[in-house]
């Protein structure tokens, strides 16, 4: 049952439902509509823009939804221990790494989503600073709190299981890909299991954070 102490309803897990649902159909329907994007994507300022505002957007809904809701339940604390915390998502990092590049070598999820520069382009290094910082700061800190914040929240009230494992499938469902499904599967798993050890989000922000920037560096080596 939902905790009037959390200030978790029903009506905030309806809201984070929603939105949760519309921002999978935005990344399914964009990709079908539109395909992945340009090769070179990061070497333009209207992609960092775009991202911008729709993360923004996220934001502020999520911000609304989570109106009364207690900030402990949000996982907006510091963890008991960051040294405990630090260990734990030093752990799990390397483990994904590793699992994921060979899900890669199968799937080719990093094509699919078409981000990926085919070379390094000195000229183009301002859009690509731009949109480096979208994309290794200011997303991450979104999807956090959307997902492991808010969305961990809500589906609390049915049990740990449920909550990992709902916001995982959320989480790898808004970015619209199918053979990079599993592996942002897996990565919603780890960074909620983060979560949900450390009871903040703060460590899944770093996490999540420490993951882009190092995708954006091996992009170039491949």
């Amino acid at each position: 049952m939902p905790s009037t102490d959390s200030g978790v309803t029903r009506g905030k897990l309806a809201g984070w439902l929603v939105l949760a649902t519309l921002l999978a159909a935005l990344g399914y329907g964009g990709r079908l509509s539109s395909g992945p994007p340009p090769k070179n994507a990061l070497y333009q300022y209207n992609l960092a823009a775009s991202t911008l505002v729709l993360e923004l957007l996220v934001l502020s809904a999520v911000l609304l939804i989570a109106r009364g809701v207690s900030r402990e339940a949000l996982g907006l604390r510091p963890p008991d221990s960051w040294w405990h915390a630090a260990r734990l998502a030093a752990g799990l990092l390397v483990a994904l790494l590793i699992v994921e590049q060979l899900l890669e070598a199968v799937l080719h999820a990093a094509r699919e989503q078409g981000l990926e520069p085919t070379r390094w382009e000195p000229s183009h290094a301002g859009a690509f600073a731009v949109n480096a910082i979208v994309v290794v700061l200011v997303a991450p800190f979104v999807e956090e709190l959307t997902y492991r914040g808010l969305g961990m929240a809500v589906l609390s009230i049915y049990g740990s299981v449920v909550a990992v494992v709902g916001t995982a499938i959320a989480f790898a469902a808004a970015h619209g890909l199918v053979e990079g499904f599993p592996a942002l599967l897996l990565f919603g798993i780890a960074i909620a299991f983060l979560r949900l050890r450390t009871g903040s989000v703060y460590p899944g922000m770093l996490f999540h954070a420490t993951f882009n920037a190092f995708a954006l560096g091996v992009s170039f080596l491949r």
